[in-house]
């Protein structure tokens, strides 16, 4: 229930390993913070030497430590945790000494930076935990671990620990909060969904004066993929997929946007084996502004996840991005999809067949009125979901944390 409660004058601390503005979650809702008259603090990491150690950005007051986040091995990823929990625990108990936050905002992974908020708590901070994403399945996805090994069990029981500390929680979709809620114990209302919609004022058809050309309009069909290029998305399959209906759609080509990785190596090698490489470009890492432009002048945006533990329950953001440029995507038909759409609003394709995923491809280009249908309706469910919508939401959440003297229980 809304309440008029004001968030005027009080004080936020944000904890964030990643770095800022660059980061959407983490930077929507700080903006939203300070839109809704908070003074916020944020702790992240540097994204490059050039960073300035402390600055302003859009009144959010941003505190970098000099480390990078870089992928590695699990040794490699705890020692960079831990520095990192350190680094935010003297944060907020040296500030927490000197002026009383009524809020912390802390975003995982890991999980356990929502102890460094110890101090807060005790001085009467309400707890926030942005879990973005469940770490134990992330982990066994990323490292191909047995859900009973050892360190998988660790992370479910400090997941619980951290759920248990948190005054309230939040996660992006649907399947997400049905498995915190279900191994947690946790009461339902204590873990809320804010989903990670596109900012409307970036992702926005109407900043461009013309309509982009159909496939029938021009000789080209351009496919995209954008975001993290890593094995668990595919990008691999979705070449595979190129290479089958290449003889069949001309003027096919795929455009590939995202910071480079060493997986990029295999992406771009198996396109060379396929004899594809000369349809297959690499344009590197773009901001959100750049994609939503390149999302515009595209004809078919492709999410090609492989099914794992963390893709079967993954609602990928980029889905809402194409929608709301009112371009088509091909999606895995997985359960974090599916709690969204349906076949009428989205097309589907099953998850590592290559064959069904090129099929599907086929059929976009081969039926432009059925695709345009489908758009229409997955733009509907994606204005079920604004930012602007997602933010009240947000902005509610806080407003009702903040006139509820009583701790959560779970």
């Amino acid at each position: 229930m809304r309440n008029n409660y004001s968030l005027t004058g009080k004080r936020a601390a944000v904890i964030l390993y990643s770095t800022y503005p660059s980061d959407p979650r983490p930077n929507r809702a700080a903006e939203a913070m300070i839109e809704a008259g908070l003074n916020v603090d944020l702790l992240c990491l540097s994204e490059s030497e050039l960073d300035a150690r402390e600055e302003t950005i859009g009144g959010v007051h941003v505190r970098r430590i000099s480390m990078r986040r870089q992928r590695g091995s699990k040794v490699s990823y705890l020692l960079q945790y831990g520095r990192f929990f350190f680094a935010a625990f003297w944060f907020l108990t040296s500030r927490g000494l000197r002026k009383k936050y009524d809020f912390v905002h802390v975003h995982n992974m890991p999980d356990f930076l929502i102890f460094s908020a110890l101090l807060p708590k005790l001085r009467g901070a309400r707890l926030i935990l942005d879990l973005h994403d469940p770490m134990p399945e992330l982990m066994v996805t990323i490292y191909d671990l047995k859900p009973g090994q050892w360190l998988v069990r660790m992370l479910l029981f400090l997941e619980r620990r951290c759920i248990r500390f948190s005054h309230t929680v939040l996660t992006p979709n649907i399947a997400f909060k049905t498995l915190f809620v279900s191994r947690s114990g946790c009461r339902d209302e204590k873990i809320q969904i804010v989903m990670n919609s596109p900012r409307e004022k970036v992702f926005n058809p109407d900043r461009f004066s013309a309509e982009p050309s159909t496939i029938s309009q021009t000789d080209e069909f351009r496919i995209m993929h954008h975001g993290s290029i890593v094995h668990r998305h595919g990008i691999d399959l979705l070449v595979e997929a190129v290479a089958l209906v290449r003889p069949k759609i001309a003027g096919i080509r795929l455009d590939l946007y995202g910071t480079k990785t060493t997986f990029l190596d295999a992406v771009l090698v198996r396109a060379h084996e396929l004899n594809i490489e000369d349809i297959v470009h690499y344009h590197g890492a773009k901001t959100q502004q750049e994609i939503s432009a390149i999302i515009r002048e595209c004809h078919l945006g492709v999410v090609p996840n492989r099914r794992s533990l963390f893709t079967e329950i993954n609602f990928p953001t980029r889905l809402f991005e194409y929608l709301s440029m009112h371009r088509p995507v091909i999606a895995p038909s997985t359960q974090g999809i599916r709690d969204y759409f349906s076949d009428r609003q989205m097309i589907f394709f099953r998850p590592d067949d290559v064959a069904d995923l090129a099929k599907q491809i086929i059929w976009v280009a081969e039926h432009p009125r059925e695709t345009a249908a489908c758009v229409r309706e997955g733009i509907e469910v994606y204005r079920n979901h604004l930012w602007s919508q997602e933010k009240n939401r947000f902005v509610e959440m806080l407003t009702n944390l903040s006139a509820n003297p009583k701790p959560a229980s779970i």
